[in-house]
């Protein structure tokens, strides 16, 4: 189960992220988890939805405290984000990244359980949510991620996914970190985005309210809606279970490297 969940290729970059374990002192206590079991257990979690508690016992049992605890060491240690950027440099050292057309967009989710970056969901009757935003490349690969909360306006999240697109290898010349052309719909048909937008030489397709139909969803706008429907492959990604914001942020980027990983290997 563990290779299947963690295949060969994925544990190597992993293992280029992973921080070292915590001194333990000597004498006594429960030997220590196997970190690839352990790390096994965070996408069954991601993609079945199940709650640390109900991990199977092949996963190292006590409950899934060890997986638990593991994933928070991680997270803190932002090893999702690196694990994302590693990848990514993997598949544009390939080639595999297309920046001529990128695409925007968000999707919101209701937030179980509360905590920060959270907000009254417009779309489902003011109930508390959050957001997740998201650039893909024209393939629809996660490229920049982001969470708000669900009563941010799709607009304000454009600036910092842009600038938080990380550098990433190319098959010849310098690292890339700037679409060619960025597609996204109504929510930012805004003067000032366009405009910023070119001060940084990244030509802009965004809808105009009032002149084209929302019928449509775009030539180039509906890989990004793919994207969606992959990151809700990971059935803990239909909710916001998680009250710290930092661990719902962690299983977006789980979600992205593992939708990265799957191209690298196919």
């Amino acid at each position: 189960m563990g290779r299947q969940l963690v295949p060969d290729r994925l544990w190597e970059l992993f293992l280029r992220v992973m921080p070292e374990a915590p001194v333990r002192p000597q004498g006594g206590g429960r030997r220590r988890a196997d970190d690839r079991g352990v790390l096994a257990a965070i996408p069954f979690v991601a993609t079945s939805g199940c709650t640390w508690r109900q991990l199977p016992p092949m996963f190292g049992g006590r409950r899934g405290r060890p997986a638990h605890r593991r994933f928070t060491h991680w997270t803190e240690a932002r090893v999702w984000a690196k694990l994302h950027r590693l990848v990514l440099d993997e598949l544009g050292a390939r080639g595999e990244l297309d920046w001529s057309r990128c695409a925007i967009d968000s999707v919101s989710l209701r937030a179980a359980k509360g905590g920060p970056l959270t907000g009254p969901n417009p779309t489902d009757r003011g109930k508390l949510g959050s957001k997740i935003h998201l650039i893909t490349d024209r393939n629809g690969l996660p490229l920049s991620l982001g969470i708000s909360g669900a009563n941010m306006h799709d607009s304000q999240g454009l600036e910092p996914l842009v600038r938080g697109i990380p550098p990433i290898r190319s098959p010849r010349g310098p690292r890339r970190r700037r679409p060619g052309k960025l597609h996204a719909d109504k929510g930012y048909d805004y003067d000032h985005l366009r405009r910023w937008l070119r001060e940084r030489g990244i030509r802009h397709r965004i809808a105009r309210k009032g002149i084209e139909s929302s019928q449509r969803l775009g030539r180039h706008r509906w890989v990004v809606e793919r994207t969606v429907s992959w990151l809700a492959g990971c059935r803990r990604l239909h909710r916001r279970y998680e009250r710290k914001s930092e661990h719902f942020l962690a299983f977006v980027g789980i979600a992205a490297a593992l939708i990265c990983h799957r191209r690298l290997t196919n």
